[in-house]
């Protein structure tokens, strides 16, 4: 092998270095970026956490106050969340059935 075809080798090679360290680069600039936007989101969720406790505590207050029962309205309102997609499912049955007695 001759001089210029390793010149040709070495040549090739730098330029792939010079990718890689290009795209380095890019990935260290992205790197940066996404820790700055899980800072900038783990700050809003810490605010959010403590206004979400806040308004807790001024609704069990006045719930308290009321004669309210919290635990049960929790209860009965996770117990609503349970159902609804139970009845949401049999709406888009009847639904279906209705399209598919239309389309004959």
């Amino acid at each position: 092998m001759g001089i210029g075809g390793t010149a040709k080798k070495l040549q090739k090679v730098a330029e792939m270095a010079e990718d890689v360290y290009k795209k380095l680069n890019e990935l260290r600039e992205q790197i940066v970026e996404v820790r700055e936007t899980v800072g900038e989101t783990k700050q809003r969720v810490d605010r959010l956490e403590a206004e979400n406790a806040e308004q807790r505590a001024i609704l069990e207050a006045i719930a308290k106050e009321q004669d309210i029962d919290t635990d049960a309205v929790i209860a009965n309102a996770h117990i609503a969340e349970a159902e609804e997609p139970a009845e949401s499912d049999e709406s888009d049955e009847s639904a279906s059935d209705d399209t598919e007695t239309t389309e004959e």
